[in-house]
C-alpha cells in the first residue's frame, strides 16, 4: 500500500520542492552540537538531493559526534572549518534542518543571514522565525525532522536509496529514544517501516548509535548521577555534570545522551534537569517531563525551547547561581501547573 499523505502535507511538501533545481549548489546545515535527529535527516536528504541532480553539500557549525560517524563516511561533511563558509558562501540555496532559529547556528549564523539566497527550513519545533525568507516545512507534531524529510520525498516521487534510509531512521530513532516516548505515533511507525522496507538494519544501526560508547562514557554517568537531588514535594529531580569532566573523561558532550532520563524515570518526578557549564560563566540545562508539565513553555521564559516534554535552555551566570535561579522558577511553574505533594498533579 503507498505511503498516504493528506491534501494538505501533499501540497506543502511539494510547494517547499518547486524551490529545487538541477544543477544548484545546495547547503544543508543542522544546529549547533548536532543531534540523531538533524544529522541523520541531512544523511538522508543529501542522498536524496544528489539522485535529482542537485549538488548538494553538507556545512554544519560544530564537528559530528563520533556515533555519527557512520552516516557520513561516504559524506565528508565540513565541521567548524573556514570551508564551511566558504561552501555557504558559494550557495544558491541553503536548507536547515532541525532548526529554523539563526541563533543556534553558531559560526554560520551570519553567513546564512547575510548570503542573499532562499533559506529553506525542514522542522519539527515550532518556529521562532529568524531566519532569511525562503520554503519552510514544518510541523510541530511530527516526531523527527527525519519524517518530514521521508514525506519530502514520497511528495515528490523521489526514490528512496538505502543510504538515505539508514540517514532517516537514525534521525526518527534518536529523536523518539527508540520508539518509547509519547511522540511515537502510529504514522511514525509506518514511517519507520517504510525504512525498514527501503534496506535498513535496525540492529546495525542500533550498534552504530547506542552501543559503541568510549569508557568514558560511563564513566560520565556515573559522576553526574552522583550529583542527583530529588525533591518529591515538588515532583522535581536534578543532576550536575561536575565541571570539567567531560574533558577530564575524554568524551563529549554528546555523549550526556540520556544521563537526564535517569531522574525523570524516579516515581513521582515531573520535571527532571541537568546542568552543564559549557563554557565560563554560561550554563546549559536539559529538561524532560512526565505527564502534563510542558518544559518547553518553561525554557522559554529563559529564551529556550523544544518540544513539550523535552527542552533546553543556556543562559549566562555561575552554576550555583543558575541552580538557584532556574529550580527556584522549576518549583513555582509545577505548583502553578497542580504539581505537589508526591509530585503527581
Amino acid at each position: 500500500m503507498p505511503f498516504f499523505l493528506p491534501p494538505e502535507k501533499l501540497a506543502a511538501a511539494r510547494a517547499f520542492a518547486e524551490v529545487l533545481r538541477p544543477g544548484q549548489r545546495v547547503c544543508l546545515v543542522t544546529h549547533v552540537n548536532p543531534d540523531g535527529d538533524g544529522l541523520g535527516s541531512e544523511a538522508g536528504l543529501i542522498h536524496l538531493l544528489r539522485a535529482q541532480g542537485l549538488d548538494a553539500v553538507i556545512t554544519n557549525p560544530t564537528p559530528t559526534p563520533p556515533r555519527f560517524g557512520f552516516l557520513f563516511e561516504d559524506l565528508p561533511g565540513v565541521d567548524r572549518t573556514p570551508e564551511a563558509i566558504k561552501e555557504l558562501r558559494r550557495a544558491d540555496l541553503i536548507i536547515v534542518l532541525d532548526i529554523c532559529d539563526l541563533g543556534r547556528l553558531g559560526m554560520l549564523n551570519e553567513t546564512v543571514r547575510d548570503r542573499g539566497v532562499p533559506v529553506a527550513c525542514l522542522d519539527h519545533h515550532i518556529s521562532s522565525g529568524t531566519l532569511p525568507p525562503g520554503p519552510r516545512y514544518i510541523d510541530s507534531e511530527a516526531a523527527a525532522t527525519g519524517e518530514l524529510v521521508f514525506e519530502l520525498a514520497v511528495a515528490n516521487g523521489w526514490d528512496l536509496p538505502e543510504a538515505a534510509a539508514r540517514g532517516l531512521y537514525v534521525a526518527i530513532l534518536t529523536d523518539t529514544g527508540g520508539f518509547r516516548f509519547s511522540n511515537t505515533r502510529p504514522r511514525t511507525l509506518r514511517v519507520a517501516a517504510e525504512l525498514l522496507e527501503a534496506g535498513v538494519d535496525p540492529e546495525e544501526i542500533y550498534l552504530e548509535v547506542y552501543a559503541r560508547a568510549p569508557e568514558g562514557r560511563p564513566r560520565l554517568f556515573a559522576e553526574a548521577l552522583q550529583t542527583l537531588v530529588v525533591e518529591p514535594q515538588h515532583g522535581l529531580a536534578w543532576v550536575t555534570v561536575p565541571p570539567g569532566a567531560i574533558e577530564r573523561l575524554g568524551v563529549s558532550s554528546d555523549d550526556l545522551e540520556g544521563v537526564v532520563e535517569f531522574p525523570r524515570s524516579i516515581e513521582g518526578v515531573r520535571m527532571a534537569l541537568l546542568f552543564r557549564e559549557v563554557s565560563q560563566g554560561r550554563v546549559k540545562v536539559s529538561l524532560r517531563s512526565v505527564g502534563n508539565v510542558d518544559v518547553a513553555a518553561f525554557a522559554k521564559r529563559f529564551g529556550g525551547g523544544g518540544h513539550t516534554k523535552a527542552a533546553g535552555l543556556a543562559i549566562p551566570g555561575s552554576l550555583a547561581d543558575v541552580q538557584a535561579t532556574v529550580l527556584a522558577a522549576a518549583r513555582s511553574y509545577l505548583g502553578s501547573n497542580g504539581v505537589h505533594g508526591d509530585g503527581r498533579g
